[in-house]
């Protein structure tokens, strides 16, 4: 699959849409053992300091987990752990 660029805020948008669109507030905590009060809100802040590539990727994997109607929190959940880890050099 072709990776698109993903410009300025375009991924904070998408993200943003997409967890409201599932009737879940960006300040709603995910729940991670140990880690509390890290929200959606959190995360994508995060995802929005990475490379160009883990975006599109990011984008990518959601995209076709939304378009089987997948569960796209489980994945975004998946995510929040490797921000931990990355984080605090710590698996969640």
């Amino acid at each position: 699959m072709e990776s698109k660029s993903i410009k300025g805020n375009e991924m904070k948008k998408y993200l943003t849409a997409l967890i409201e669109e599932k009737g879940i507030d960006l300040e709603k905590e995910i729940v991670l053992e140990g880690h509390i009060g890290l929200t959606y809100d959190d995360l994508i802040f995060f995802i929005e300091g990475t490379s160009k590539e883990i975006k599109a990727s990011i984008r990518s994997n959601l995209v076709a987990i939304d378009f089987k109607n997948g569960d796209v929190f489980a994945y975004l959940d998946h995510l929040a752990k490797g921000m931990v880890a990355a984080l605090y050099g710590e698996e969640a």
